[in-house]
C-alpha cells in the first residue's frame, strides 16, 4: 500500500526520479536571476518541503553549486532542473514542482523577487508580490 500524500515525480527522461511525502510548506515563483538561468525560463516555481521527507534518486543526478550556499541540483541527461537547497532554508529542500506528478494539486501562493522580474511579463494572477525575501530585509 502506497504511503499516504507521497508525491511522485521525474525529470524530463525519467532518469531522475523524486518522492516527497506529506504536505510542502510552501509552493511560490522565484524571479530571482539565478533561478532564472537554472530553469532558463522568467521564473521558477517550487514547492519547499521538509528535507527528510524528500528522496531523490538516479545515475544521471548532478549537483552544482550555484552560490555560496546555495546547491541546485539537475539531471545531466535531460538537463532538468530537479531541486534548490538553500543555508537560508535549512532542513528544506525546494523541488521543482512541475516534476510532480500531481503538480496541480499545489497552487503557488505568491512571487518572490518581482523587483528582478522580467520586464515583458505580466503578473496579473493576484497572488502576494514579494521584492525580496523577508531574509533579506
Amino acid at each position: 500500500m502506497a504511503a499516504p500524500n507521497l508525491h511522485k515525480g521525474h525529470c524530463l527522461c525519467g532518469n531522475v526520479s523524486i518522492e516527497a511525502s506529506g504536505e510542502p510548506r510552501w509552493a511560490g515563483h522565484c524571479h530571482c536571476p539565478s533561478c532564472q538561468k537554472a530553469v532558463g525560463a522568467a521564473f521558477a516555481t517550487y514547492a519547499g518541503f521538509l528535507a527528510e521527507t524528500v528522496r531523490i534518486n538516479g545515475d544521471t543526478l548532478k549537483t552544482f553549486r550555484s552560490s555560496p550556499g546555495v546547491t541546485r541540483r539537475f539531471c545531466s541527461n535531460c538537463g532538468s532542473a530537479v531541486s534548490f537547497e538553500g543555508e537560508a532554508w535549512p532542513g528544506e529542500i525546494h523541488l521543482h514542482l512541475v516534476l510532480l506528478d500531481d503538480a496541480g494539486m499545489f497552487e503557488p501562493q505568491g512571487h518572490v523577487y518581482v523587483k528582478t522580474q522580467q520586464p515583458w511579463l505580466n503578473l496579473d494572477d493576484n497572488l502576494p508580490k514579494r521584492m525580496k525575501l523577508a531574509k533579506d530585509d
